[in-house]
């Protein structure tokens, strides 16, 4: 795009999100609504409630055979108790049948409870791998109905974050922190159900610890979550910040840039130290501190216990349950807790990643149609007005009708707004006012899907997908046999070095297809348009990367393709578009002239002066 465009975008960009880079290392967003980010992830997985549900049952079973177990074992000790001293009496013995019994039933207990719990961490996980199954493909989706604004406000490596780290955070946390908090909240219930049916007062005691340690709890959780948020979000930056580096070494080497752009990552990357460093350090802090709050009720207990045993409230056999039950019942309160900080790095996930979801999409007017029928390629554009901030306008007032089949070539300085108006008739954006039409009816009227159906585009900056040469030009087409491509490729110039190639339409492109030159990216792209075969033809910059013996070869190719088709060609280089049928010259976002070469020229206005200056510094 144009210097001013960019430079307008950007200013909306920066608004939007509250600052350059400077602002954003200068300290992070603050944390968002915390419930609510759980609410959407427990509403996101609203089809799986029967088999939570499920899951509670297994769980509440798995308890009830765990939190008996100390109390049936407790009997065995209250009967080695009674034998003993039945035999210090002299009127009996240990009765080892009945202790047996009773070992083999807690045994039993213990292998049902294990079990169950297999049994539910193995659905949950079944569960939760489905959920992030189901969230990379709703953000998979999500891409393709988004608008072209948003990918050019926010950076490629800052959406790679929300979808990979987040979603693997956010997956992670739920695998693990799901199932073990079912088990924890149901542990705890059962527990302090046996507690109470040995005895009320060091039941009481020992449930002291439980608001002790969600104090604990809620202040570190309140501490602790803007530093998880934080992390998160300068983990995004710094995806943010790799991407491009990498994407664009060449230009920082030759620019002698590293150290600027080591320095900025070194900033970014200081800020993700702190962050991290400071929520792992109090995520950390919880579970010895719940061990410190678990430890004082276990001592209550002890001795409580002691001094009901020693009046004969209870037995040596329930005091020896009890305090199974007090060191059973911490283990579920520091889980809890550790669940807690899971939960808070699920919460900075999930911010994110419905955040995302949540971005507003490319919508269709409940009229419009999904059948554009037989495109002759009339287009109009009728007092259009247009700015990606309406603070800023860049097309003023834009009007031009265009018949089928002319080339139309629109030129104009840096800035001028010639890249807004083909995003504009590709709907790209929607004008501020005034209509866009395509065979006298307005482009709104029909759904962008079928609208850009009509359209081949071959841009400035060439994209090109990790594949072989030949699906690279089918991608124009999916349908095209071996013959159409190949005549394709001719048509756009390419075919012989195609064949010059390793593996000639079967070589394989690298990721960035740097692999062959930028000239003949070019060419694979005006070859994939070609093959396309569409009625209206956008070409922006289409020769800019090939030499000028390749460039007179593509416009030959060119003013086949463009016979009897509607063609918008943005060009600097004038020479290209002398057999234009009509140039519009744009300065600003207004028309200014509009003509043919030779009336242009002749006219001696901005246009001679465009053209001239191309050769006033020729020899």
């Amino acid at each position: 795009m144009a210097e001013n465009e960019n430079s307008q975008q950007n200013n909306t960009r920066r608004k939007r999100r509250g600052g350059g880079p400077s602002a954003i290392l200068a300290g992070a967003e603050k944390p968002k609504n915390f419930r609510k980010a759980v609410s959407d992830t427990l509403s996101y997985m609203g089809g799986y409630k029967l088999a939570v549900v499920f899951v509670v049952f297994i769980a509440a079973l798995a308890t009830i055979f765990e939190t008996v177990g100390p109390k049936v074992m407790g009997r065995a000790t209250t009967l080695i108790a009674e034998g003993v001293m039945a035999r210090l009496r002299g009127t009996g013995g240990i009765d080892f049948e009945a202790v047996g019994k009773v070992l083999m039933l807690t045994m039993f207990l213990y292998a049902v409870g294990a079990f169950a719990q297999w049994l539910q961490a193995f659905i949950m996980t079944n569960i939760t791998q489905k959920i992030v199954y189901r969230m990379r493909r709703d953000i998979s989706e999500k891409i393709s109905r988004m608008p072209v604004g948003y990918f050019e406000r926010v950076q490629t490596g800052e959406i790679l974050s929300r979808i990979t780290n987040d979603v693997d955070t956010l997956g992670q946390a739920l695998s693990q922190s799901i199932s073990n908090f079912i088990w924890a909240i149901v542990s705890m219930a059962g527990i302090v159900i046996v507690m109470l049916t040995i005895n009320v007062t060091m039941t009481i005691i020992a449930l002291l610890v439980i608001p002790l340690s969600a104090i604990v709890m809620a202040v570190l959780i309140k501490v602790s979550q803007p530093h998880f948020k934080a992390q998160q979000e300068y983990l995004g930056i710094i995806d943010g910040q790799v991407e491009e580096n990498f994407s664009g070494h060449l230009v920082i080497k030759a620019f002698n840039r590293e150290q600027e752009m080591t320095e900025e990552f070194s900033k970014a990357n200081e800020k993700l130290y702190e962050s991290a460093w400071k929520s792992q350090f109090l995520s950390g802090m919880m579970r010895p501190l719940m061990r410190i709050v678990s430890n004082l009720g276990y001592a209550g207990v002890a001795i409580a216990g002691g001094i009901l045993c020693v009046r004969g409230a209870i037995g040596v056999g329930d005091i020896q349950a009890f305090v199974q039950y007090v060191k059973n019942i911490g283990q579920p309160i520091q889980e809890i807790a550790q669940i807690m900080n899971q939960v808070q790095s699920m919460a900075a996930a999930a911010e994110r990643v419905f955040e995302f979801l949540g971005e507003e999409e490319e919508t269709d007017s409940p009229d419009a149609i999904d059948d554009a029928g037989e495109i002759r390629g009339a287009v109009e554009f009728e007092h259009v007005t247009f700015g990606y901030d309406p603070e800023h306008i860049v097309i003023h007032d834009f009007s031009a009708k265009v018949e089928p089949g002319q080339k139309i070539a629109i030129v104009g300085h840096t800035g001028a707004g010639k890249t807004t108006i083909v995003k504009l008739l590709m709907r790209f954006y929607d004008v501020n006012s005034g209509t866009i039409k395509v065979d006298g009816r307005d482009i709104r009227d029909l759904t962008r899907k079928e609208h850009r159906d009509s359209f081949a585009m071959v841009l400035q900056d060439t994209w090109l997908f990790k594949g072989t040469i030949k699906d690279n030009i089918k991608f124009g087409r999916e349908d095209a046999t071996n013959e159409e491509i190949i005549a394709a490729a001719k048509a756009a110039k390419a075919h012989h070095f195609i064949r010059t190639l390793p593996g000639g339409y079967r070589m394989v492109l690298n990721e960035d297809a740097t692999n062959i030159s930028e000239g003949q990216r070019q060419l694979l792209t005006i070859a994939r348009a070609i093959l396309a075969d569409k009625r209206l033809l956008i070409l922006d910059e289409a020769t800019s990367s090939v030499d000028t013996r390749t460039e007179e070869e593509i416009q030959k190719a060119m003013d086949a393709l463009t016979h009897d088709r509607t063609s918008f060609i943005i060009a600097h280089r004038l020479s290209t578009i002398k057999n234009a049928d009509l140039i519009l010259v744009m300065d600003h976002g207004d028309i200014v002239e509009q003509g043919t070469h030779e009336e242009l020229l002749a006219r001696g206005g901005a246009y001679a002066d465009l053209y001239n200056s191309q050769f006033e510094n020729v020899g």
